[in-house]
């Protein structure tokens, strides 16, 4: 897990004539019918699809929450069927940040300690952690919000904290479930303005599920799901680019 991450242009999330079958036998259900893409280190890619259209299945399979039936799910060269639970669990923690739609703040922790939480499995002491903490927050403009819990924050103001969250251990792919799913429209256009800041800047590989055309037009690449195939992949002018 120590290695270093695929050089820009390349490949680090490769699914390969991905299938997922729920049930057995007679009340067996497929839901993915061999889904193959890749996408480079420092791409930002939409995922969208209607209701049914295996979207939240293929969410599970990119974060590693479940395995395939059949294919392979590759996450910067490394293969995830090949790893147990615990390899599972470190290959989330150190590869990947989650975004959700909801949040999972935890309510009884102010915004600082959400996002220190998240560090402790590098095992940094404690004041290192918390600076660490404080400056994500700053990052994300939320440096007057430190001490705030969860219930004294605006919609977009948990997301942003579960944004410095996701970076907290400099994943090279983050992958965001809905996040504007939750917020009004003024609150969505300033999370998506903050995404795309960070993408330009940090370079981060950006994976994002939606069913929003107008959030799934922030980025590179639109991949349209529908009945468990890939229907399409539209190349967007990702809005912010060259500007």
């Amino acid at each position: 897990m120590g290695k270093k991450s695929a050089p820009a242009g390349c490949p680090i999330v490769e699914l390969r004539d991905v299938r997922k079958d729920y049930g057995e036998d007679e009340a067996r259900t497929a839901v993915l019918h061999g889904i193959s893409f890749s996408v480079r280190k420092g791409d930002f890619v939409a995922i969208v699809g209607p209701s049914g259209s295996g979207k939240s299945t293929l969410l599970n399979l990119l974060g590693c929450l479940d395995t395939p039936t059949a294919g392979q799910v590759v996450i910067d060269g490394t293969d995830a069927a090949s790893l147990g639970s615990a390899g599972l669990a470190d290959l989330r923690a150190r590869k990947i940040g989650f975004v959700f739609q909801s949040y999972n703040l935890l309510a009884n922790l102010t915004a600082r300690q959400n996002v220190e939480l998240a560090l402790q499995i590098t095992e940094k002491p404690r004041e290192e952690r918390r600076r660490r903490a404080a400056q994500l927050l700053a990052n994300v403009g939320l440096a007057h919000r430190l001490e705030h819990r969860p219930s004294q924050m605006s919609g977009g103001e948990k997301q942003r904290v579960a944004i410095a969250r996701a970076l907290a251990n400099e994943p090279p792919v983050l992958l965001m479930d809905e996040p504007t799913g939750n917020l009004d429209t003024a609150s969505s256009a300033e999370v998506m303005k903050l995404v795309m800041d960070l993408w330009k800047r940090q370079g981060v590989t950006i994976l994002l599920i939606t069913h929003e055309k107008e959030i799934a037009d922030y980025a590179q690449r639109t991949i349209h799901v529908r009945d468990g195939r890939i229907e399409k992949i539209i190349q967007n002018n990702a809005r912010g680019v060259g500007s």
